[in-house]
């Protein structure tokens, strides 16, 4: 394992030289050229990556790249880049976003701490001079991280490593202050191993790793027990062919495809620290589609330096589930939670971030060998499933009740089916009382009017279900019912992935990835893979009931629907 990672930090390390700025007139002098941009950032993904891998390579005896003066000029440059994007304030700007940025330098800090360690490790004069300018950079760090605030959830956790990575080198006790007051919030994580912002793909990861450095320096072991509980609950959240559940994300890596490969690091850590099996096993296998080092925070090759333990062979492994029918956050009180938020103050407004309404909402993954299903609720897909190369990414259904997708409220288990609901109500606002409108002039806007004192009349209500459950080996069954109100158009939205073809007799297209499944059968295939799902209606005509709809990575498959419905859908899989 070790020997793979260095020879790929070796040959990733090469491949950034061609980027490098070498024009000193540039402003981006010393500055890795980021491929999806064209411009170098001075980001924890971008140059202070790419600083992790060339640093990890100089001080590594192993690294064909090992003391090479060529290599350290290039990281002398590129930390000169980054000390002179460095704000006043001790921020930096990834320049993609966030600008003035404090969690964004605290990225950083965590990663450039070690990477001064390991030079301050190395006994050659070259490491020494790299040293300064790391030190340079963090010291420039401390008035933002004693100050500076957070958009997301996970920032805070990113902040407070970044505090104590700080507090190890420069020992100033306002530093512990500071991670103190963002510890004081408590951690957002649920029983079962969910965080706030359920990123199985990316955001995870990150909180795991930041809290393992925030237990490890603050001497807190109890603080592991959050990652651990993260960390177990991952092993069901992987499809057969190593990716990661992200079907209900409430980040950037919803329905995109990722792998375990960030989470390798804090795998392994916590593999040696709890002497765990079930973790080696989970940190092999994220090690399969390792690509690249990682953030400089998260930082692979910067991580077996750090700590060379992880170099040691673990040979007490276990095997991984393949055969497991689960509800994640069955019991966690949602609804009760979401009851408390308007005696709270904030409005149901954060400023650049999101209140994360669906976090602790209960997920059903089931596995059986190559198998893989999800149930969802609070998500605008609620079904996924896939075996071998087919893939069902989705399901979504739409209403023209309250225009736009529906989100499931609950999930039940009763009699070997899941039962999601959803009740939805449209009424109408009266006039404004006149005792609330003595300010008002004959001529009013419309959003200045005290509109909290319309009195709601003829509230309507609709209801609909989906009944979901596995009949045999290769079936399963989605009942789809609403309550009796007539003519309420829905839409059942099935979304494939591109690589497969779409057949049947009863399916139309509507443009290049767009079909009408108006009756009969419908199979997907996808290499020697298929599914058939029966079966097809066309109640109406309409072609989108409101909402945003898939990009170009899926075909869309659009099933019409009226209400009052009662309808089954079978998928059989080979």
């Amino acid at each position: 394992m070790y020997k793979k990672i260095v020879e790929l930090n070796d040959k990733l390390s090469e491949s950034f030289f061609a980027k490098q700025i070498n024009d000193v007139d540039s402003r981006y002098f010393g500055g890795v050229i980021d491929q999806k941009t064209g411009i170098p950032s001075p980001s924890h993904t971008g140059t202070g990556s790419i600083i992790g891998s060339w640093v990890s390579a100089y001080v590594n005896s192993d690294s064909r790249y090992y003391h090479n003066q060529q290599l350290a000029n290039r990281i002398d440059h590129a930390l000169s880049y980054m000390i002179k994007q460095q704000h006043g304030d001790g921020t930096i700007s990834p320049g993609w976003t966030n600008y003035h940025s404090p969690p964004d330098t605290g990225f950083l800090v965590t990663g450039f701490t070690h990477i001064y360690q390991l030079l301050k490790k190395d006994n050659c004069p070259e490491a020494e001079v790299l040293a300064k300018k790391v030190r340079t950079f963090l010291e420039r760090s401390i008035p933002a991280m004693l100050t500076g605030g957070c958009h997301t959830p996970n920032h805070r956790w990113v902040l407070t490593s970044a505090l104590y990575h700080l507090y190890s080198i420069f020992r100033n006790e306002e530093l512990l202050s500071r991670a103190d007051e963002w510890l004081s919030e408590g951690i957002d994580i649920t029983k079962d191993g969910e965080w706030t912002e359920r990123s199985n793909g990316i955001y995870n990861s990150v909180s795991d790793i930041f809290l393992y450095h925030t237990a490890r320096i603050r001497n807190e072991p109890k603080l592991l027990e959050y990652v651990r509980r993260n960390l177990d609950m991952m092993q069901y959240l992987v499809h057969p062919d190593g990716e990661v559940v992200t079907d209900y994300s409430g980040r950037q890596d919803f329905g995109n495809a990722h792998h375990l490969s960030q989470y390798h690091l804090i795998y392994r850590l916590m593999t040696f620290h709890d002497n765990n099996p079930l973790y080696a096993v989970m940190s092999d296998l994220a090690a399969k589609n390792l690509s690249e080092m990682g953030p400089v925070n998260n930082h692979i090759m910067i991580g077996y330096l750090m700590f060379p333990f992880l170099k040691e062979r673990f040979n007490d492994k276990t095997t991984l589930p393949t055969k497991y029918e689960i509800v994640i956050n069955g019991d966690f009180p949602v609804a009760r939670n979401l009851k408390k938020m308007p005696l709270i103050g904030h409005g149901s407004k954060i400023e650049h971030s999101s209140m994360h309404e669906s976090f602790g909402a209960p997920i059903v993954r089931y596995r059986q060998n190559e198998e893989s299903a999800t149930i969802m609720c609070k998500n605008t897909s609620f079904f996924s499933l896939r075996k071998g190369q087919v893939k069902l990414l989705g399901i979504r259904v739409y209403s023209s009740f309250s225009p736009g997708v529906i989100e499931f409220d609950t999930i039940k288990k009763s009699n070997g089916s899941y039962r999601l609901m959803k009740r939805m109500e449209k009424g109408y606002r009266g006039p404004i009382p006149k005792e609330y409108l003595a300010d008002i002039a004959e001529e009013s806007i419309w959003y200045l009017l005290p509109h909290q004192h319309r009195k709601l009349t003829h509230n309507q209500t609709f209801e609909i279900e989906m009944n979901i459950n596995k009949t045999n080996k290769d079936e399963w069954n989605i009942y789809v019912k609403s309550d009796e109100r007539e003519d309420v158009f829905l839409q059942m939205e099935f979304l494939f992935s591109n690589d497969g073809l779409i057949q049947g007799n009863g399916v139309t297209k509507i443009n290049e990835k767009t079909y009408f499944w108006k009756s009969d059968e419908l199979v997907y295939k996808t290499g020697t893979n298929y599914m058939r799902i029966s079966t097809g209606a066309h109640e109406h005509w309409m072609e989108s009931i409101g909402g945003d709809r898939e990009g170009s990575n899926v075909q869309a498959v659009m099933v019409n629907l009226l209400s009052p419905v009662d309808k089954n859908f079978t998928i059989k899989l080979n």
